[in-house]
C-alpha cells in the first residue's frame, strides 16, 4: 500500500487539479492518477510538474470529457487510439486510455489493483505500479526514454510488485521486460536484493522473439518508438507490428505518425 500524498492545494494550479478531480469524483467517473504524482508516491523521487495525468477506461472517455467541459476545461482528442486532453489557464491534463503504441490499453485490472489515497482532500485511486511499469517500459523515443522511471519503480518497490501479474502483462513482449531488468542490474550494484531472485531467471528463460503472422519479417521496434523504425517499414520491407498485431488501425497510425512533424516543430 502506498502512503497518502503530501500535495496541498495552495495555488491556482493545485486548485485547478482539485477542481478536476472533484468533478470526476462527484460524477462517479472511474479514473486513476498517474504521472509524476504516482511516480513520487511509489519511489519517493520528487520532481516538479504542472501537468496531471489521469487514466480512464475508453468507455468512460466521453463522460469524462463532458464533465471536464462543464467545469470550464477545453477538451480535445488528438489521438483517438490512446489520448485525450483537457486544459484551462492553470492546468494541462492528459486523459490516457491506452498507450501510444496501442499495447497498454486501460482495462478492468488497472482499477482492480489500484491503491486509494487522498489527494487535495479527495479520495482518488493511483495507477497500479505494475501497469505503470508495463506502459512506461515501451517508451523509448529519441526525445523521451522512460526506462529510468521503470528502474526507479522497480528499485523502490521490487520487493512488493506482483511479479507474476506484471510478467503476464507482457505476453509475447516479455523481451521488453527482460531488457529493463538487465539494465536494472547495470544501474544498481545491489540489484540482486531489489526483487525476488526467481524473477530474472523466469523472464530470461524464454528469449524467443514474438511470433509473426506476416509473410515478411516483422519490425517490433515500432512498438518502442513511433519514429525511429519507420525506415524499416517504409524502406526495408518489414511489416509494422502495430498493424500486424492489431494494436492500431491504418487511420490511427497515420494520425500518430503525422504528429511527429508537429512535435519536431516545437
Amino acid at each position: 500500500m502506498i502512503e497518502s500524498g503530501s500535495f496541498t492545494a495552495g495555488n491556482a494550479h493545485e486548485a485547478a487539479c482539485a477542481t478536476a478531480l472533484r468533478v470526476l469524483h462527484e460524477r462517479g467517473i472511474q479514473f486513476l492518477v498517474g504521472g509524476t504524482f504516482a511516480f513520487t508516491q511509489y519511489t519517493g523521487v520528487v520532481r516538479p510538474t504542472k501537468d496531471l495525468d489521469l487514466f480512464v477506461a475508453h468507455g468512460d472517455l466521453e463522460r469524462t470529457l463532458r464533465a471536464l467541459g462543464d467545469a470550464g476545461f477545453e477538451t480535445s482528442v488528438p489521438f483517438p487510439h490512446w489520448l485525450a486532453k483537457a486544459r484551462n489557464a492553470e492546468l494541462a491534463m492528459d486523459l490516457i486510455f491506452s498507450s501510444g503504441n496501442g499495447v497498454a490499453r486501460v482495462d478492468a485490472d488497472w482499477f482492480r489493483f489500484a491503491a486509494e489515497v487522498p489527494l487535495y482532500g479527495i479520495p482518488v485511486k493511483v495507477s497500479p505500479i505494475e501497469e505503470l511499469i508495463w506502459s512506461k517500459s515501451f517508451v523509448m523515443e529519441r526525445e523521451r526514454f522512460d526506462g529510468s522511471d521503470v528502474l526507479h519503480l522497480i528499485r523502490a518497490r521490487g520487493h512488493v510488485i506482483d511479479w507474476p501479474r506484471l510478467i503476464a502483462r507482457y505476453g509475447d513482449y516479455r523481451l521488453v521486460l527482460a531488457a529493463h531488468l538487465l539494465l536494472l542490474r547495470f544501474a544498481y550494484s545491489d540489484a540482486d536484493r531489489l526483487m525476488p531472485g526467481w524473477v530474472l531467471e523466469q523472464v530470461l528463460a524464454d528469449l524467443s522473439p514474438p511470433p509473426s503472422a506476416a509473410d515478411t519479417p516483422t519490425c517490433y521496434g515500432t512498438l518502442l518508438s513511433r519514429q525511429q523504425f519507420l525506415a524499416d517499414v517504409a524502406q526495408l520491407g518489414y511489416a509494422d507490428a502495430r498493424l500486424e498485431r492489431g494494436h492500431m488501425t491504418p487511420e490511427t497510425l497515420e494520425v500518430w505518425t503525422a504528429a511527429i512533424e508537429d512535435d519536431d516543430d516545437h
